[in-house]
């Protein structure tokens, strides 16, 4: 016996989606059972018996079980005391605990869910809760920071590098022994603290949830696809390979079954017209159609002679009235939409016949709401392709169509222009005595145009011909046993399916009086269609097990209502394997109100089958037709199998009766040629006859594969030749050649080769306790295509009184529940807030719309869920590292493949005639002396403040002078020896080169640090800090701003400031100067520390000798061709690598004059670089990545404005990026297209490449040809491989050569592991050899191997294992181009891919953070930056969310999306959080360890965090 959780009055808003709730199901061998066993047993005895059966397997551990999964469920109805009928009372009850959004359940389903989650309760899995932030406007530290927890890091399994091989690059030797790095980030203002994993316990609620995460994810997953061998160099995806245990059909091949003969009645007209001319003209007075007003009461009745005369008077109208007689607005043939609502029976019925009778095409249509209704687009479409211009209408409808401001009705989007013609009475013409409309006998002519919208969404038009409306009227007739003057009750909607075939054209062909209850009635009196049948002792009802619902909610309401005059009660969505327990239901609750068993007579139905199946009304005390208890293991491999083994995932269904008279049936294979099942298969139902649809209008592709389909058998010939039509629904034919539905066409989701239904999948969903959760029961299941396979999404409306924890506990249970009951993972599932999924014109979910806006990240869930590791079995194997083939062998392969080594080279500095009387100097010291004397007035430097102005300048002199008074300080006030290293604060400008000269005259090394930000101390000082202890500098030279701030009690805060070494402010400078300045013994000895942070948060220093800088200035001065007569343009941060060089060492040596611009003075005034260039005329102008950045964001669409201002960038011949990483070939070209208007020159923007080993490698220069660009394979890049493919295709990357190489540079490719050289287009790591190469690491503790292992390396084997190299620590290959390079030999281009040490590991393949980050940025407008990192083995992904915090979840499921389909990996965690949290270091590098640590110490505040299973 089947009880039912019943809702308070007022029905629910879905009407569509509610027909899925009735519950007495789960789904296996077909057992028709006999009246014994079947569910209408409905004593206590046979309810106790089954839901015995049913728990048999579970009994023994219902111990263990979660005492909440025992007791009752609080809104479910206890089990009845042992009557037939349940008493109002009990009903009564059960109703008031506001179960309002309960959907009907059977208890069966519900307990068999039930049972399947105590199973999964046992194992004691804690899924990870996602974070979400506790409030968007209050943002305290100390709600963000949650206490921590006793849980120290899991070990960092992520394995960046493989520590088995002695030459790799270990990852932590650079990093000070602190264990804590500071770095620094984009604008002063955003920072954040880093602590390392490495042995530094980080107490976090993060790490706890990883944990957690981890513990799920060691599960075993379904059973593992079969593996097989992966080929090195492509990855192949895993193809599913069939369960052996998979059940097979058996059976033999089935033959189509046959309906009776349709009888031939002499009376039947010969056209459907010709019935209404009939009961117009001789029967005038017999009710046609009642109206009911809102209340349920009749209010209006169309008599058979009013719809004959009016629609007489609208046909000639139509035809004669609306154009000129020589014309005609509309002609025969013609399509028109009707538009009529559904509450205007009477209005519709006139215009459809109207219609008939014109012999124009009616094509009925939804009212539209709103410019862009749900799929209002798709209507517009199928409008275009019928060719409508006319629309028909009432006068109040289209008074409440949505109007412009002048009062024309809006256009609604997709749709063409209409001409909308009222059709009520006043309005139309009558008929001359002697017009009379052409009723021809019924041909093959379409009669009307059903519109129909297909699982894509797409709306067609499905054509009935004037012969098949006749045809299935008759057949209907027959099987219905309609006889004249019957009454009916119509509850469905009459504009198309059963509600226009009973309601308005066979109650035409009959005589019927019809009742039309229309929806809105429905929702304000749920009795309403029951209260009619009662009230006119109607013979037939057509409704749906929604309305049954609302009937048997309402039920109390009327106690003395009685149903004894039905003899048919047509459940239209009797298909649905679910109404089985609506009609069971209805039928123990009515039953005692004189419904009869026997009149309840489901039917199955489609657009292009018309009615498939109907059962006929039984002969009273005859046994009742069987049920069908099917496994749903069986049903998700198309086979009929009773269900034995697992009692929870059986699905009950019940028989639609038997074939249409005149008709013929047959069950066909799913997909692909239309072949015969077997008679224990499931297959789509096809029909052959008169009755069914005869075309899609317009689509003759898609016509012929579904209404001219010819079966064929196993061996593939023809089965006879008769023409049959796809019905769109799954079943088979059972004993007795009855019919059984399981599903639709539509609803079918195949995953993994396995086929599961939607509709199943819903009910499993709402029988998990969704009282609290969902609203309404509203729950939509779709598949989305992903990484090769269909991927299972669920997206539930939520309640808004739901908390959290209920939320995220029903959604774990659904998982489990369905993961139980169908075997199959659910990839997401999505909460959306309640009344926010796209509707149907009924009130429906309108899933495809639903699920556009999932793949469009518009859906804006409140909560989510997404299981990629549990669903996603089809990966790759990972790749094996194969043992590595020796050096010597891959040389000599290259030979015997006639390629060259990969390695490239500069000019030869030997053979540059360079005359320049700098040559003679040795020491940068001397250059500046010398320049000091010869050209004492020459301007050095220039410093601009944010408004363009110089606020200092140096000439040659000025600067000699500084520097000797600070060298004088530093001997009085500091008591420094030579070679004592001195730390520089000082923000960006002149003074900071004052003091790196004075350093070196009085023969200390300079160490430049950036100064910390005021505002952000506790970030930014402990770098400081460190860089001080780390250089054991024996004193800081700074401003006195500076020195105040590092004592200040702020400073005192985050570091110790009593032990800093003497801090020397040099901002009044006595006027005194060094007796004699210093001179280094030789040009071996050390010039200066470069200190960096780089972007895996190690802090590493390099020592630069004076031959090293003498080398370095004269390689860019050969390049760049500097002279004293130039000017160039600085916009970069002046404190190591390359930005430091020229800022401070470059115009001293070659003579040029340089104009600086500091970097943060562009935060206030965006325009000041670009003006400079353009007022100043320079010719070559030098900046970051974040100054390219921000002048990309900033200016892109204030060119015009740009040119107001008469900046003019066509003087620039080159604009060079500084940067230590791959050339951002996205940004560049975006700026030089951006600029191009005010004259940038496509050739001029380029990039350099430096490393922490050799600061300049690349750059781009004045000669030479430009850079190149090629296209490489991402997936061979994953291989260690490079191969070249054209432009535009699939996982391609593009990648720019970076400069050109410097005069007295050598590159060669080395294998990082073999450390054996590549052959050209090879990947490997680049190593490099040149005068300016650093001379160390300046570590605390000197490691000597590590220093000769990156300094002073030899090749394993080749020709240049002589040659000393360092290794840069980055990969990339050497390409020979068909270029000419300065030297006149051929041009070869170095590509930098990527720092090593930045690489992922997983899977066995080498990932490029970037090329992930790529991915991720473009799936979302609203991402403005990403980052990822790996932790313990999860691929974690960081995005920065630009738009309102409600889009935050939308990018959970489109991250997971793009990085499984492009690089074959699965998230484990998505992070979104504010913009400008991803920390980025001046050179416009991601920071990304940092923002792992921050991650993990749960610093970051994310708006949503989200833990994938």
């Amino acid at each position: 016996m089947i009880i039912f959780c019943l809702y308070s009055t007022a029905p629910p808003e879905g009407s569509e989606s509610a027909v899925l709730i009735a519950h007495g199901n789960c789904l296996s061998h077909l057992c028709v059972k006999c009246d014994s066993c079947s569910p209408r047993d409905i004593t206590q005895k046979g309810y106790e018996k089954k839901r015995a059966k049913l728990l048999a397997p579970y009994i023994p551990q219902t111990h263990g079980v979660d005492p909440a999964l025992q007791k009752e469920p609080r809104n479910q109805t206890p089990a009845p005391a042992a009557t037939s009928a349940p008493s109002s009372s009990k009903y009564h009850r059960a109703r008031s605990g506001g179960a309002r959004d309960e959907r009907y359940r059977s208890d069966i389903h519900t307990e068999a869910v039930q049972a399947a989650l105590a199973k999964h309760k046992e194992q004691k899995m804690a899924l990870p809760m996602p974070t979400k932030r506790r409030s968007t406007f209050v943002q305290s530290p100390a709600d963000a920071c949650t206490p921590p927890e006793n849980f120290s890091v899991p070990p960092d399994v992520t394995a960046t590098t493989s520590s088995s091989s002695s030459s790799a690059r270990p990852a932590t030797i650079d990093l000070p022994p602190s264990g804590i790095v500071k770095g620094t980030h984009k604008g002063s203002n955003r920072s954040s603290l880093m602590d390392t994993a490495d042995g530094v316990p980080v107490s976090s609620r993060v790490s706890t949830k990883i944990q957690q995460l981890l513990n799920t994810l060691k599960r075993p997953k379904r059973p593992p696809l079969k593996e097989f061998f992966v080929d090195d160099f492509e990855e192949i995806v895993e193809v599913p390979q069939p369960d052996p245990n998979q059940p097979k059909p058996e059976g033999r091949q089935m033959t189509p079954v046959k309906g009776e003969p349709l009888g031939v009645v002499c009376n039947w007209p010969p056209a459907l017209e010709a019935a209404l001319q009939r009961w117009g003209t001789t029967q005038a007075k017999c009710p046609c159609l009642t109206a009911l007003d809102v209340t349920g009461k009749p209010v209006y009745t169309l008599t058979y002679g009013k719809l004959w005369s009016r629609s007489l008077k609208l046909a000639y109208t139509l035809l004669n009235k609306l154009g000129t007689k020589n014309e005609p607005v509309l002609k025969p043939g013609d399509r028109v939409a009707l538009v009529y609502p559904n509450n205007d029976p009477v209005m519709f019925m006139v215009a459809f016949y109207g219609c008939l009778l014109a012999e124009v095409i009616p094509v009925p249509i939804e009212v539209p709401l709103t410019r862009k209704d749900a799929g209002g687009q798709q209507i517009g479409f199928l409008l275009g392709s019928c060719g409508i211009t006319l629309a028909l209408t009432t006068e109040v409808c289209l008074k409440g169509l949505p109007k412009t401001q002048n009062g024309e009705i809006v256009q609604f989007k997709g749709w063409p222009r209409l001409k909308w013609v009222v059709t009520d009475s006043k309005y139309l013409s009558k008929s001359p005595k002697d017009w009379q409309p052409n009723i021809s006998t019924a041909g093959t002519e379409p009669a009307y145009i059903e519109y129909k919208t297909s699982k894509e969404g797409s709306v067609m038009g499905v054509t009935v011909s004037r012969i098949a409306m006749l045809s299935h009227c008759q057949a209907l007739s027959q099987a219905c046993n309609y006889s004249e003057g019957e009454t009916i009750v119509n509850v469905l909607d009459f504009k198309k399916d059963a509600g226009l075939w009973h309601g308005m054209l066979t109650n035409v062909m009959n005589k019927l009086h019809t009742l039309s209850v229309p929806y809105s009635v429905m929702k304000t009196c749920p009795l309403s269609w029951v209260q009619r049948v009662h009230t006119h002792k109607a013979k037939v009802a057509l409704v749906k097990c929604r309305d049954l619902h609302w009937a048997m909610m309402a039920h109390r309401d009327q106690r003395d209502v009685s149903l004894s005059s039905l003899r048919m009660l047509i459940v239209t969505d009797g298909a649905n394997p679910w109404s089985v327990s609506s009609c069971d239901a209805f039928l123990s609750l009515f039953q005692s109100h004189g419904l009869k068993p026997e009149a309840i007579c489901p039917c199955a139905t489609s657009p292009e089958a018309m009615t498939a199946a109907i059962r006929r009304p039984g002969v009273p005390g005859a046994p009742l037709p069987g049920r069908a208890i099917l496994s749903m293991n069986g049903l998700s491999y198309g086979v009929i199998r009773v269900n034995t083994e697992d009692k929870n995932s059986a699905l009950t269904v019940q028989d639609v009766g038997h074939v249409m008279p005149g008709g013929m049936m047959c069950i066909v294979k799913p997909d692909g040629s239309p072949q015969l099942c077997k008679t224990d298969e499931i297959g789509e139902i096809c029909v052959s006859s008169k009755t069914g649809g005869m075309m899609y209008y317009g689509l003759a592709g898609v016509t012929k594969n579904t209404f001219e389909v010819i079966p064929v058998n196993s061996a593939g010939s023809p089965v006879g030749d008769l023409p049959f039509v796809r019905s769109g629904l799954l079943g088979f034919v059972g004993p007795g050649s009855l019919v059984f539905v399981v599903g639709k066409m539509d609803g079918l989701l195949t995953v993994s080769g396995r086929r599961h239904n939607a509709d199943d999948i819903v009910a499993t969903g709402l029988a998990v306790e969704s009282i609290k959760t969902v609203y309404r029961g509203r729950i939509a299941v779709f598949s989305v295509s992903v990484f090769y396979d269909e991927r299972i999404v669920v997206v539930a409306e939520q309640r808004p009184d739901a908390s959290e924890e209920d939320s995220f506990q029903w959604m774990s249970r659904v998982l489990q529940a369905i993961d139980s009951i169908h075997q199959v993972g659910v990839y997401c599932l999505a909460l959306v807030p309640a009344n926010t999924l796209p509707k149907t014109p009924l009130g429906g979910i309108h899933i495809s719309q639903t699920k556009q806006h999932f793949l469009e990240g518009s859906l804006h869930p409140c909560n989510i869920l997404m299981c990629p590791h549990t669903c996603v079995t089809n990966l790759p194997k990972p790749r094996q590292k194969q043992p590595g083939v020796g050096p010597a062998s891959v040389m000599v392969g290259n030979l015997v493949a006639g390629k060259r080594i990969a390695q490239a080279a500069g000019r030869d500095l030997g053979q540059i005639e360079d005359n320049d009387l700098v040559r003679k100097h040795q020491f940068l010291t001397e250059v500046l002396q010398w320049r000091a004397q010869a050209t004492p007035d020459h301007m050095l430097f220039l410093l601009l403040n944010a408004k363009g102005t110089p606020v200092c300048t140096a000439t040659c002199l000025q600067l000699h002078k500084r520097a000797e008074r600070i060298a004088s300080v530093l001997y009085d006030k500091g008591h420094l020896n030579a070679g004592d290293n001195v730390v520089l604060l000082y923000p960006p400008g002149i003074e900071l080169i004052a003091a790196f000269y004075g350093c070196l005259y009085a023969g200390c090394i300079p160490v430049t640090v950036r100064p910390p930000h005021a505002q952000n101390l506790t970030a930014t000082l402990p770098t400081v800090r460190m860089i001080v202890d780390v250089s054991k500098a024996a004193c800081i030279l700074t401003t006195q701003t500076l020195m105040r701030l590092l004592k200040s009690r702020e400073a005192a805060a985050a570091v110790d400031v009593k032990t800093w070494p003497t801090i020397i402010d040099t901002d009044d400078l006595p006027r005194k100067r060094l007796p004699q300045l210093y001179k280094p013994p030789t040009p071996e000895m050390l010039a200066y520390l470069d200190f960096s942070v780089s972007t895996t948060g190690m802090l590493t220093g390099v020592k630069m000798s004076h031959a090293a800088v003498n080398a370095l200035c004269r390689a860019i001065k050969l390049q760049c061709e500097l002279y004293s007569s130039r000017q160039i343009a600085i916009c970069l941060d002046p404190y190591c690598g390359l930005g430091f060089t020229l800022w401070c060492l470059c115009s001293v040596y070659s003579g040029h004059q340089s104009i600086l611009i500091p970097p943060m003075e562009l935060e206030s005034n965006l325009f000041l670089w670009l003006s400079t260039v353009s007022q100043y005329k320079i010719r070559d102008t030098f900046c970051s990545y974040s100054v390219m950045e921000l002048c990309t964001k900033g200016l892109g669409n204030q060119v015009e404005m740009l040119k107001a201002r008469g900046i003019n960038l066509s003087c620039v011949r080159t604009c060079v990026v500084v940067a230590e990483e791959r050339p951002r070939i996205s940004l560049t070209q975006s700026f030089s297209k951006l600029f191009k208007d005010i004259g940038l020159s496509s050739r001029a923007v380029s990039t350099t490449f430096g490393s922490r080993v050799n600061v300049a490698i690349c750059l781009q220069g004045t000669s030479g040809p430009d850079p190149t660009t090629v296209y490489v394979d991402l997936k061979s890049l994953r291989h260690d491989r490079v191969r070249l493919v054209e432009r535009g295709a699939p996982q391609s990357l593009l990648l720019s050569e970076s400069g050109k190489i410097l005069p007295g540079v050598k590159v060669i490719i080395v294998n990082p592991e073999t450390k054996g050289p590549v052959g050209d287009s090879h990947l490997g790591e680049i190593w490099v050899n040149s005068p300016h190469t650093a001379s160390g690491y300046y570590t605390i503790y000197d490691n000597e191997s590590l220093q000769a292992d990156h300094f002073n390396t030899r090749l394993s084997f080749g020709d240049a294992a002589q040659t000393l190299w360092a290794r840069t620590g980055y990969l990339g290959f050497v390409r020979r181009t068909e270029l000419t390079a300065a030297s006149g030999d051929r041009h070869d281009a170095l590509y930098v891919v990527g720092a090593l040490d930045e690489t992922l590991e997983l899977r066995g393949l080498r990932y490029h953070p970037i090329d992930i980050e790529t991915s991720v940025s473009r799936t979302h407008r609203s991402i403005a930056e990403c980052a990822v990192f790996t932790w313990t083995n999860l691929l974690v992904v960081v995005v920065e969310l630009c738009g309102c915090e409600q889009e935050a979840l939308d990018l959970v499921p489109l991250v997971t999306n793009v990085v499984l389909e492009e690089h074959y990996l699965i998230v484990g965690v998505v992070v979104v959080v504010d913009p400008g949290v991803i920390p980025i270091n001046s050179r416009g590098e991601k920071q990304r360890m940092h923002l792992r640590d921050s991650f993990l110490a749960d610093q970051l505040d994310p708006i949503y965090v989200a833990y994938n299973m």
